[in-house]
């Protein structure tokens, strides 16, 4: 007798779909959340839209809303991040406070890995003010939004002195720390993400602390450094797939005072910014941009730019652009502007209390009120100060008033000094400007030797200096995540350009020591 069949079902018949239930879905959010920290964006989109949305509780719905915004704001041209992050802690608001506070703390975190500060600051903090009070970020951000600086400051340093909470927000705590001009702290929290990048692999942490501690660098007056740490994170972000973080690169290219290449630089981030809805990329453009017009003496443009970066309030980046609208005010004219930018210059300084702000408040006090003893204060506290890019800056602007003032003599003591810290760090225009103003007092800019680096590319001249101390190919490829044939073509390009023909030569050369 023959075997009795069972009828195969039509091809059209459809088949079940997996049954969505809580595990599951924690198990997409898991996996998405794993994707996103490993720098893998799109496969952590493609699996939150997996999620039913509409099948979740509360709790969950907030998980997958928070994640929905961290996908959305390190995925470059999605603004709806904050938007998300906000629907999370609104909808924990009542039933977890605790994690409600955390979703609004993680808007600002995130916000500022990706440069999205502008705007989102207000907005998370204008939210957060009906949160349960703690003492943490939160806390005393809303303090500064609402009170200033005078009454947030004690606040603020409390939780940074905290190394849990900044551990928990690496990027809000550099921002922070950069707003109580407190280089030690940043110099903390930049050598945690170091560390903590390199161990875990974590791209988005290693990329925050090269771009941090490129930046750092160059304020310090220290430009080779600077340089080798934004060629790392390009290349670490080239190999995930993702855009760099253009802000250290901008800085360093207008500090060096380098106009057409800081020009290019600055017309394409503004463009990006601006139409990706990026706000707080706008608001290093035009620091950036302050930066350099004032180091090329082109004052009404670095009054431009420097008042924009004031107006927009970002955390740090308002204050840093303060001395710049200072000095290019004074240049122009516009005494009262100067005078404003000054009152709110000191008002942030003078609370947070470190050599470092209080010195280029008192420079930026000099140019103003004309008083000797302010330049001389400069100089004295900036000596103390790690910030020897403004260290150098205090010797040149009172230079450029002691010859104002035809105290040449004075003047050319000051202007040498200038021209010497400037030189040697690579500010180039602010160079130029000692080296004109010594000129005038009838004196001579004491000749610098062309750095044989200048020609080459940042990414070129990190490859040399890891070349210069003995890597191969293959460890410099492993580090850059590049192929080794791609580092020898970069090296014979560098060969060409500095004039030598082997490896041996390249650490024989005294500007990679």
């Amino acid at each position: 007798m023959a075997a009795s069949r069972r009828p195969r079902p039509s091809s059209n018949a459809r088949r079940p779909c997996p049954r969505t239930t809580p595990k599951r879905v924690d198990r997409t959010l898991a996996a998405a959340q794993a994707k996103l920290d490993a720098g893998a964006t799109d496969a952590a989109a493609a699996l939150l839209t997996t999620v039913e949305l509409k099948t979740l509780d509360e709790r969950t719905q907030a998980k997958a809303d928070l994640l929905r915004g961290q996908v959305a704001f390190v995925r470059h041209g999605d603004s709806n991040g904050p938007t998300f992050m906000l629907h999370a802690a609104r909808r924990l608001a009542d039933i977890d406070p605790a994690w409600s506070r955390t979703c609004f703390l993680d808007a600002l975190e995130m916000a500022m890995v990706v440069g999205r500060g502008s705007g989102v600051m207000d907005m998370v903090l204008n939210a957060a003010r009906s949160a349960p009070p703690a003492t943490d970020f939160l806390d005393a951000l809303v303090l500064l939004n609402i009170s200033g600086h005078k009454a947030a400051v004690p606040a603020l340093r409390d939780v940074l002195a905290d190394s849990a909470a900044w551990t928990r927000r690496p990027a809000l705590a550099t921002m922070v720390a950069g707003e109580l001009w407190d280089i030690d702290a940043h110099t903390a929290i930049v050598d945690w993400l170091m560390k903590t990048g390199r161990q875990s692999g974590a791209p988005m942490v290693l990329r925050l602390g090269l771009a941090q501690g490129a930046l750092e660098a160059a304020l310090t007056g220290d430009l080779p450094k600077a340089v080798d740490a934004i060629a790392e994170e390009e290349a670490l972000a080239d190999a995930i797939g993702t855009p760099s973080m253009t802000y250290p690169r901008l800085f360093v290219t207008a500090l060096r005072g380098r106009r057409e290449e800081a020009t290019e630089l600055i017309e394409t981030a503004t463009t990006v910014a601006k139409a990706k809805g990026i706000g707080q990329l706008v608001a290093n453009v035009h620091w950036s941009a302050a930066v350099l017009h004032n180091g090329l003496g082109d004052y009404p443009a670095a009054l431009a730019m420097a008042r924009q970066a004031a107006a927009a309030g970002d955390l740090f980046l308002a204050g840093a652009a303060m001395p710049e609208l200072v000095e290019a005010a004074v240049r122009c004219g516009e005494n009262d502007l100067a005078a404003s930018a000054l009152e709110s210059l000191t008002e942030r300084t003078q609370a947070s209390g470190t050599p470092w702000g209080l010195g280029l408040t008192a420079y930026s006090r000099g140019m103003v009120t004309g008083d000797e003893d302010d330049y001389r204060a400069a100089i004295e506290l900036l000596a103390d100060s790690p910030g020897r890019t403004y260290q150098a800056r205090a010797h040149l602007l009172y230079g450029e008033w002691l010859r104002r003032q035809n105290r040449r003599l004075d003047a050319r003591t000051q202007l040498r000094t200038a021209h010497d810290l400037l030189s040697t760090i690579g500010m180039e225009a602010f160079a130029r400007r000692a080296s004109d103003e010594l000129r005038a007092t009838g004196a001579q800019a004491r000749s610098r030797a062309t750095n044989s680096l200048d020609e080459l590319t940042m990414q070129e001249t990190h490859i040399a200096r890891l070349v210069a101390t003995g890597a191969t190919s293959k460890e410099v490829a492993a580090r850059l995540f590049l192929s080794p044939r791609t580092i020898d073509a970069h090296l014979r390009n560098i060969f060409r350009k500095l004039g030598i023909t082997s490896r041996r030569q390249l650490r024989d050369l005294p500007d990679l020591r």
